[in-house]
């Protein structure tokens, strides 16, 4: 066993063996394909690919339990939580939103649970959504058994900044709560992290999630807006990740097409916030998509089909299709999109 890769052990059913779940059965390229429909929410028949369709592609057999687990990666993609909104006596918009670091069991592949540290018990935590100018109240509450907090990219006073040593905000007690406010700027794509040490296993474990401002102007309109944050999946804790995902659940939506029509210009607000390895990319098939880093710019910095991002950094893509038919999205490293992080989009005409 010490000759063989880690992808190798994955091969052979090493992780079923390791948790005791015999029922895991991952990237398995030479079973037979299972392929279903099933409708969407507005009653179109959906296209659900299972391991061994489109070709002969690395996945998994079977699909999670995403009612147990309590999200599913499909509704992440369009979930933008505004918050309470309502108006100071200044005029100024306030948005509260709250925020429950709890520990969670995902079923991240079928049949394998991973012990998680969750936002409001999913992974990614909510997209949280203001505009610029807005002041943000969260009310993040711990009710796990270690320390947590928020700290957010943008602007804000030190004592919001959720770092130990700022504050009673900088480490919040099991049980404890904390406000966090301040005013939701620059605008752009951001994101939002525990910053409680050892760093990398909180943020591994899963607490991270996205924070958008829009510009004041709003940006011009699109067809569909997305988020994906791009993150990895340790599952056994040794400081390795062992799959790679999109929204929580390696090959969600490859085992799930996302649907779109040809001609529709399509957004997508685009995190990397993977530990354990130095970067991550994103790949789209028959296509390019104007790029915009950080989102803090309404002009495009490149017109492209493939980019590189380090850990937080983050991008907006926009793009759309010109022939319909089934189109891989993924990370443009072999290993990561073998071990999950690929996806389908299904352009129809």
């Amino acid at each position: 066993m010490s000759n063989l890769s880690r992808r190798d052990f994955l091969k052979m059913g090493g992780l079923a063996a390791a948790f005791g779940t015999a029922g895991v059965v991952t990237l398995n390229q030479n079973g037979p394909a299972a392929i279903q429909h099933d409708t969407n929410h507005e009653g179109v028949n959906v296209h659900v690919m299972q391991q061994g369709d489109h070709g002969d592609l690395p996945g998994t057999v079977g699909e999670v339990d995403h009612e147990k687990n309590g999200f599913n990666p499909t509704n992440i993609l369009t979930d933008f939580d505004y918050g309470k909104v309502s108006t100071l006596p200044n005029g100024q918009t306030l948005r509260e939103y709250k925020i429950v670091a709890i520990n969670k069991n995902i079923e991240v592949i079928p049949g394998l649970e991973f012990p998680a540290w969750t936002y409001n018990g999913r992974i990614p935590g909510p997209t949280l959504r203001a505009t610029e100018g807005d002041r943000v109240r969260i009310q993040f509450t711990n009710g796990s058994n270690h320390p947590h907090t928020m700290h957010f990219h943008g602007f804000h006073p030190a004592e919001m900044d959720g770092v130990p040593g700022t504050g009673p905000g900088g480490l919040v007690e099991p049980g404890g709560s904390f406000t966090y406010e301040f005013d939701a700027e620059p605008f752009g794509l951001h994101l939002y992290h525990c910053h409680i040490f050892p760093l990398a296993r909180h943020i591994a474990k899963g607490l991270y999630g996205a924070f958008i401002v829009d510009p004041r102007e709003g940006r011009p309109p699109v067809d569909h807006e997305m988020i994906m944050v791009q993150h990895g999946l340790d599952v056994d804790f040794d400081d390795e990740n062992d799959f790679y995902a999109v929204n929580g659940i390696p090959f969600h939506y490859q085992n799930h097409p996302i649907q779109f029509r040809v001609g529709e210009k399509v957004r997508i607000y685009l995190v990397n916030i993977l530990e354990f390895d130095l970067l991550n990319s994103f790949h789209l098939h028959a296509s390019f998509f104007h790029y915009y880093p950080t989102g803090t710019s309404l002009t495009p910095a490149e017109f492209t089909d493939t980019i590189v991002q380090g850990q937080a950094q983050r991008g907006i893509l926009e793009f759309s299709y010109k022939h319909p038919g089934m189109y891989m999205f993924h990370a443009h490293v072999t290993e990561f999109a073998e071990l999950g992080w690929m996806g389908m989009f299904e352009v129809l005409s």
